[in-house]
């Protein structure tokens, strides 16, 4: 159960900027001309994605490794589907975030506004302008954004991986506050996939059946 929760608190940062930057942060980060224009090529390209479907590697802080699928809908439609022998299923549609337990048969719903979704599912993102930013490294084929997940942090414990000349989200990094890291990879992305409605439907547990006399 640790591990799972582990999972779900990963894959939710990779949405990390949600109405971060609506607090004065510790410091202000100054960013370079090169810099903002990195940021602002970023930006174009979330903007730019109305629709995602990738398998994910997940590689937790105990070691443990997960695959699924990754679906993304704009606006506000997200699916983390994990494959067997995992039981977790995250949906996020209509304000609300549902994490499903198969095996318990549970389902515990989030208010979508107290989780960081929103770089993903927001239709308008300007990472220049976001005080969550807390760096930018620009590599020869990698441009590598840090970031923090609250105002109350110096550091940013979020790393994102961005391909570069083509701009295109690889994998994100998240640190814990016990230092544990997950770390979370894409693997053949397909931007402006046409998604089954159906798939962002909310799960319900299943029903128990009744006994009888």
């Amino acid at each position: 159960m640790h591990r799972l929760k582990a999972g779900f608190c990963a894959l939710l940062s990779v949405a990390f900027l949600s109405g971060a930057g609506q607090a004065p942060p510790p410091r202000r980060i100054e960013f370079t001309a090169d810099e903002q224009v990195a940021l602002d090529k970023i930006s174009t390209y979330l903007n730019g994605v109305h629709s995602l479907k990738s398998g994910f590697i997940q590689l937790g802080p105990d070691g443990q490794l997960d695959q699924g699928e990754f679906l993304l809908e704009k606006p506000g439609k997200l699916r983390f589907a994990y494959n067997p022998p995992s039981a977790t299923l995250i949906v996020a549609t209509d304000g609300k975030v549902y994490v499903q337990n198969k095996r318990l048969n549970t389902v515990d719903r989030y208010s979508l506004s107290d989780t960081p979704l929103g770089l993903l599912l927001d239709d308008k993102v300007n990472l220049k302008a976001n005080n969550a930013i807390t760096g930018i490294d620009m590599r020869q084929d990698a441009l590598v954004v840090h970031a923090r997940t609250s105002n109350n942090r110096q550091q940013g414990n979020i790393t994102l991986v961005f391909s570069n000349p083509q701009i295109e989200l690889r994998q994100w990094t998240i640190k814990d506050n016990q230092g544990g890291t997950t770390m979370v990879a894409l693997h053949n992305p397909e931007p402006g996939a046409v998604i089954d409605e159906s798939l962002f439907t909310p799960p319900a547990k299943t029903p128990v059946a009744r006994k009888t006399d």
